[in-house]
């Protein structure tokens, strides 16, 4: 397990290349980044906006995908505010037993920020069905919701022939996930992630039939050619879209964010994951699958930025990367309808060993600590 030498990002991330000087892709492109033309990517995206608007069937000229949090707020008001367009948003609702108080709070925010919102809530069975089987078959609680995530908009797209559909960040440019295979503002391979691969087949439980999945499955190229759906990074064509410059603008028209102690979420920043606590365990999962979690994640941008350090981002992470209070835990285990034994048992099962092992107190450790 290597580090980047300029953030902390680990080399166990899926599809995450370093350099010959052990420099990460993202800290890379952070770096080309201070050479890029950004008035000739405006006049780009202001192409892309004519083409939405040029294609205006029913009133909308674009889609954008909305949880209400930070990204989503400002996706939807740039769009609107800086390029004149008309979108219609569309929220892919966890189920009632899952969605947070923030979560409800911060949508019905968005929405009276002035914007028309189409609200998609998949057979809640079905969602709790796939998620049990993202656990015990990947280790992942948030697989087939990754797919529904992605999968809404085009889905909605299509039936409401609205051919531009708006993503925030580059995963590529971001964290170095080259499986999208575009380092530009071209999204249509999102569907190539590391997290949708196989298809809501690789989380099917027994009782799920092809109807219960048409929300988890992404459109084929077929149906996206035959509607020319485009979909595109918003995040690439604005100086300053990042976590923290998302947050402050958010926060400013409304969102409400965390308050709980970085101990027992594993977030020092208390923006991310407002609409939902089953995402504090995954980063636990993350931990053991990769040795990371969020506070690796959001450290290795506020290095990028100049607003902390690495020695400090190291101390972050190691005081709170991936801790996750019980009561989560709980919730999760209450939610799956399993106990909290077979929860660690099936967590412990996905660790991985090539980067863990045991001290001679019997605790596990990773083989190589950052530092």
């Amino acid at each position: 397990m290597k580090y980047c030498k300029k953030c902390v990002q680990p080399d166990t991330r899926p599809g995450l290349k370093f350099d010959s000087k052990g420099v990460c892709l993202p800290c890379n492109f952070a770096v080309q980044a201070e050479g890029i033309d950004w008035e000739e990517r405006l006049s780009e995206l202001k192409e892309i906006a004519e083409f939405g608007k040029q294609r205006n069937s029913f009133g909308y000229d674009c889609i954008v995908g909305v949880s209400g949090g930070k990204d989503s707020t400002r996706q939807a008001m740039y769009v609107r505010d800086e390029l004149g367009m008309n979108p219609l948003l569309v929220s892919l609702n966890y189920p009632p037993e899952e969605i947070t108080e923030l979560g409800v709070v911060n949508i019905s925010n968005m929405i009276s920020l002035g914007f028309d919102c189409i609200s998609i809530s998949p057979n809640s069975q079905i969602w709790r069905g796939l998620m049990r089987e993202g656990f015990f078959r990947h280790g992942n609680i948030f697989k087939a919701s990754e797919m529904a995530l992605y999968a809404s908009a085009p889905r909605v797209a299509i039936a409401y022939h609205i051919p531009l559909i708006f993503l925030g960040e580059n995963p590529a440019i971001s964290y170095g996930a080259l499986e999208i295979g575009s380092v530009s503002g071209d999204a249509n391979r999102m569907k190539h992630a590391n997290t949708l691969k196989g298809g809501p087949e690789a989380v099917l439980p027994e009782n799920a039939t092809e109807k219960d999945l048409f929300w988890y499955r992404f459109p084929d190229d077929e149906e996206m050619g035959m509607a020319s759906i485009k979909m595109v990074f918003l995040g690439y064509y604005i100086k300053d879209f990042n976590n923290y410059k998302n947050a402050e603008f958010a926060i400013e028209h409304g969102l409400k964010i965390r308050n709980e102690p970085s101990e027992d979420i594993g977030d020092i920043d208390g923006f991310d994951a407002l609409d939902d606590d089953f995402v504090i365990v995954n980063q636990v999962l993350k931990h053991l699958k990769f040795g990371f979690g969020k506070v690796t994640d959001n450290s290795c941008e506020a290095i990028r930025l100049g607003i902390m350090t690495r020695n400090e981002a190291i101390e972050n992470v190691k005081k709170y990367d991936a801790k996750c209070a019980d009561i989560y835990i709980k919730k999760l285990c209450h939610y799956l309808e399993i106990t909290e034994e077979k929860f660690w048992e099936v967590a412990e099962s996905f660790r991985n060993k090539e980067i863990w092992d045991k001290n001679k107190s019997g605790e596990w450790v990773l083989k190589c600590p950052l530092e």
